[in-house]
């Protein structure tokens, strides 16, 4: 690993300089984000991984309610009347050598459980808080009687300044989040305060069950759920939340005698009404699970209390040691005009990311802003969220949620033994739990299945270390097992394929007719080759891996259609009718390695993408992917168009959020960080400086503490 190295691209050249570092400040901050206006559906964030809160135009939820996530933050509905999770079963479906496999498909004797199934757990928000605006008739005010509005984010302290007038008097508001603790903390200043125009709401909503949610939540069946106030003090109070099953527990802390009411009994909103004062500030802690009636810790002083000043310091300290911790880029000297742009993705991409994506489990894809799938992660995009981590060298949030391999580990093996194969089959879509839901591709979707192995050998070239080989063995053991198992023998052509019904990366074919996809073929003899390295390390016996060996050898090649890689095996009408969602061809030789691949071929099938592929109906990461692969062959100018485009599915909003659907996307974000990791310190056989940038004069690339890709 490199802890230093600063690297500047001249025409003809490359010259590498070590008299000093980045200054990261600079690089930070001219990229801080200033905007005018609420953006619909792209809030400003405080946030410390694991807790994100978002924030309109005025410092907080005033207008538009944005959620409050966490990863802890999960409910689930009441089973329907006289059924249970047993009552569904696994669908059997024949195999390709006349196997019944059972998968989680939908059980049509049990609609009902299948569906359950589907929408729980699902993420909750915990609840909004923000400002409420009186005109002098006494009206609630809109954001439209806002004027002069100017809010800032300053990324290298994380607080957010929002500056604004009401009625011709000025409001200044600083909102900050705790790095360590679920705190949001507030400071606002105006003569409305003093005035009684300026008052607190904090409301709570009953989980919302649709799948795809910007501003989740329902606030219209307060019968559903319960608030009540555990405990009060002349500056604080303890409320519990209550949904069903799920139970969480809110304080609020302030300075002065204020005065706090709910709203209506039959309600769950409740209203802080400040002191007669210039200023006002109050704190707002989440904390997981029930304190309880008699802990009231969270309301005394040094027992859980934090004020204002102590969570601005945390958080201004809390970002800084991010910023200068891993690796850094600084784009500024280049001569092509587009450095701002890519910089500011850059850069807002870390901050997105760290804030939304460091934390308890792995991320939705929408992060800590929206909810996705139910809130639900995907193990398959893992891969996207995490790797990026490790390439930038840091490591506390690589290594945050990934856990969740050994954490699940035994059900994975419960998984593939239900199938009749040995090792660790890994989910596809779950959350704070175990447990598939029931759906076609959910059941039958593979790609996931090396990630972990992929990870495990990125962390040991980081760290090669006996502590790192003893993290990961039993499972890089277990998933190798499994892939060695899943694929089949056939007898007439004596190779190992992947055989239906499989569904593979893109989702754009039937997995009942779909014969080895290309991806999936080249993934699982990445995953072999590195398992055999793993098995080396490990010194394990020539009997133990035996199975790899012969499926490594005899797995099918990926197939070809003309001279050019095609999705799968035999596949009709290649180039028109399933040229649309991720073109993972692309993906067979940049990001991943490439064993099984023939770079002519390979360089002939990305130029055919290129040209005749739907990127209207594509994914945020696939232009980062295509990236990956324009700089192993050496298509450098490409490779920086790539990250540069901003069209329909891969654009980034004055926030930093990638739009595509869902919204936001945050696969895109990392997918770019990891791109531009690989472009900055090269991949194994690179050779040079900065590898994947042009070496024309147009740019200047200097970077520091990156580690290599594989």
């Amino acid at each position: 690993m490199k802890l230093f190295q600063t690297v500047i691209i001249t025409f003809l050249a490359v010259q590498t300089a070590f008299a000093q570092g980045i200054d990261r400040h600079s690089v930070v901050s001219r990229n801080d984000i200033i905007t005018t206006g609420t953006i619909p559906r792209s809030p400003a964030q405080v946030g410390n991984g694991s807790f994100a809160f978002c924030m309109d135009i005025t410092g907080l939820q005033s207008f538009t309610p944005f959620n409050t996530l966490s990863d802890w933050g999960w409910h689930s509905e009441p089973l329907p009347a006289g059924k249970k999770v047993g009552d569904y079963s696994p669908q059997p479906v024949e195999s390709f050598d006349g196997r019944k496999i059972p998968f989680m498909l939908a059980d049509p004797s049990e609609p009902e459980i299948s569906g359950w199934l589907t929408k729980n757990p699902h993420r909750i928000n915990l609840g909004r808080v923000g400002f409420t605006f009186l005109r002098k008739d006494g009206t609630a005010a809109a954001e439209k009687d806002l004027d002069g509005a100017r809010q800032k984010v300053d990324l290298w302290t994380g607080i957010v300044y929002s500056d604004f007038t009401f009625d011709g008097e000025p409001v200044s508001v600083r909102t900050a989040c705790h790095p360590d603790k679920d705190i949001v903390s507030v400071e606002v200043k105006s003569p409305l305060i003093k005035e009684g125009r300026m008052t607190v709401f904090l409301d709570f909503p009953y989980a919302d069950l649709r799948s795809i949610a910007v501003m989740t939540g329902d606030y219209n069946v307060p019968s559903r759920h319960r608030t009540s106030i555990l405990n009060r003090t002349g500056s604080g109070v303890l409320l519990n939340h209550t949904l069903d099953s799920t139970s969480y527990d809110v304080s609020l802390h302030w300075k002065g005698k204020a005065e706090f009411a709910r709203e209506a009994p039959e309600r769950h909103k409740y209203i802080l009404t400040p002191p007669a004062s210039d200023s006002f500030e109050f704190t707002c802690r989440f904390i997981p699970g029930k304190a309880g009636k008699k802990d009231y810790g969270y309301l005394d002083s040094g027992k859980g209390r934090f004020s204002v000043a102590e969570v601005e310091k945390a958080s201004a300290e809390g970002w800084k040691s991010y910023w200068m911790s891993g690796a850094a880029v600084d784009l500024s000297g280049s001569k092509d005009p587009r450095w701002k742009e890519l910089e500011r993705r850059i850069v807002l991409s870390q901050y997105l990311l760290r804030l939304n994506e460091c934390g308890l489990y792995p991320p939705q894809e929408s992060g800590l802003v929206s909810n996705s799938w139910y809130g639900r992660f995907h193990f398959e995009m893992i891969w996207w969220h995490v790797a990026h981590f490790g390439l930038w060298n840091r490591m506390d949030c690589f290594d945050s949620y990934l856990h969740v391999y050994n954490d699940f580990l035994p059900e994975a093996i419960k998984r593939a033994q239900s199938e009749g194969r040995k090792g660790a089959r890994w989910p596809k879509c779950t959350g704070n739990f175990n447990r598939e839901w029931p759906g076609v591709t959910d059941a039958f979707l593979i790609w996931q299945q090396p990630h972990p192995i992929y990870f495990a050998e990125e962390e040991y070239r980081i760290h090669n270390s006996q502590a790192v080989l003893d993290k990961w063995k039993d499972v890089v053991l277990a998933t190798a097992d499994y892939m060695a198992d899943y694929v089949f023998w056939d007898k007439k052509t004596k190779r190992y394929i992947i055989a239906p019904p499989v569904s593979v990366l893109s989702e754009s074919t039937d997995p009942y007719s779909t014969l080895n996809p290309s991806f999936e073929l080249e993934y699982f003899r990445y995953g072999l080759v590195t398992a055999l390295k793993w098995a080396g390390r490990l010194g394990l016996p020539a009997s133990r891996v035996r199975k790899w060996k012969d499926v490594l050898k005899h797995l099918a090649p990926i197939p070809e259609q003309d001279g050019l890689y095609v999705t799968y095996e035999g596949i009709p009408d290649m180039w028109t009718k399933y040229n649309y969602e991720h073109p993972s061809l692309t993906g067979l030789y940049g990001w991943l390695p490439g064993y099984g691949v023939d770079k002519e071929t390979f360089k002939r099938t990305f130029d055919k993408v290129l040209k005749v592929w739907n990127f209207d109906r594509s994914w945020g990461w696939d232009y980062p992917m295509m990236a990956m692969a324009a700089a192993r062959i050496g298509e450098k100018d490409k490779a920086v168009d790539l990250l540069l485009e901003n069209v329909k599915r891969f654009k980034f909003d004055a926030h930093g959020f990638a739009q595509t659907w869902p919204y936001p996307y945050m696969p895109a974000n990392g997918a770019l960080l990891t791109a531009v990791a690989m472009m900055c310190e090269g991949w194994d056989g690179s050779v040079g400086n900065a590898p994947g940038f042009p070496d024309d004069g147009s740019w200047t690339v200097r970077y520091e503490g990156f580690n290599r890709m594989q």
